[in-house]
């Protein structure tokens, strides 16, 4: 495989993503404007967030074999498995959890297999210390020359990738809110938005790292934070991949209202969180709210 960067734009993907209004009375009564970013919409296999930190990331490592990490269902990986297949480069994953390699593989990292995605297991407290060198020379060592991606992607490539989101959204919101895994996306979109705008972070996670995680990124993509942005770390709904009969009753009448597919551990937290704050008076009458949609189910 030579080093040449992949033609991300033969995939054709949907840039700039939707944006649609969303005509919801939980907003409307208290004078406030929903809109949709319909980042989900940019390419079926590479939807989203996914598609914003990957570029950059897939265009310096050059079709080189790409490594990075990942849950038993993360998003992430599956994302990566697949644009290793439609782009042509090898991939491996390293997926947190070594009593998974005993069992039948899930349907997610069934699809990574299927894209050819190369799956290793490790023990939980490997996986905790993926980053220290000592891990990562053994990982080397097992799978020769690779490009390293870290966990979901957000690295200082990807942080500049997401800078185009909150570009696209200058000037129709004052407020712009995604949900937040490790803060890749977050700390690129306040970075684009312009004067007057802000971004709101959901976490999906407990454990309140986040901001110090935003604020890490935003150096190294840039040198310095940059834009206005906050957390509101009340709507992980037990954390991880963790949710509650609430908030599936919660989608389940989000899709009805508005016929949109709601992907639940990251979607639907954010949605949940921004009709919450918008009941407490968060959003000025007169203001719009978009929420960053950056996933499917």
């Amino acid at each position: 495989m030579d080093d040449e960067a992949p033609d991300l734009s033969r995939l054709q993907p949907v840039l700039p993503s939707p944006l649609q209004p969303a005509e919801d009375e939980r907003f409307a009564r208290h004078g406030v404007t929903l809109l949709l970013k319909r980042d989900d919409l940019i390419h079926p296999d590479l939807p989203g967030n996914k598609w914003r930190k990957l570029a950059l990331n897939l265009r310096a490592a050059g079709g080189r074999t790409v490594l990075t990490f990942g849950g038993a269902y993360s998003n992430h990986l599956r994302a990566t498995a697949a644009a290793g297949r439609l782009l042509g480069f090898p991939t491996v994953g390293v997926v947190r959890g070594d009593e998974l390699a005993h069992r039948p593989l899930n349907p997610s990292l069934t699809r990574c297999a299927a894209d050819g995605m190369r799956l290793h297991f490790v023990d939980r407290a490997t996986y905790r210390a993926k980053t220290a060198p000592e891990v990562l020379e053994g990982l080397l060592s097992l799978f020769g020359e690779c490009v390293v991606i870290p966990e979901g992607g957000s690295n200082a490539l990807a942080v500049q990738g997401c800078t185009e989101l909150g570009r696209e959204l200058r000037g129709p919101a004052g407020t712009v809110a995604v949900a937040c895994g490790t803060g890749g996306t977050l700390a690129g979109l306040a970075t684009g938005l312009g004067p007057g705008q802000r971004a709101l972070g959901v976490p999906v996670l407990r454990g309140g790292f986040l901001g110090a995680a935003v604020r890490d990124l935003q150096r190294e993509a840039f040198g310095a934070p940059g834009g206005r942005w906050s957390l509101d770390e009340r709507f992980h709904f037990g954390g991880y991949a963790r949710t509650t009969p609430e908030l599936h009753a919660f989608a389940d009448d989000f899709e009805d209202r508005h016929g949109l597919p709601v992907e639940r551990l990251y979607v639907a937290k954010l949605l949940y969180g921004l009709t919450v704050l918008a009941g407490e008076g968060a959003f000025a009458p007169g203001s719009t709210v978009t929420a960053v949609i950056t996933g499917r189910p």
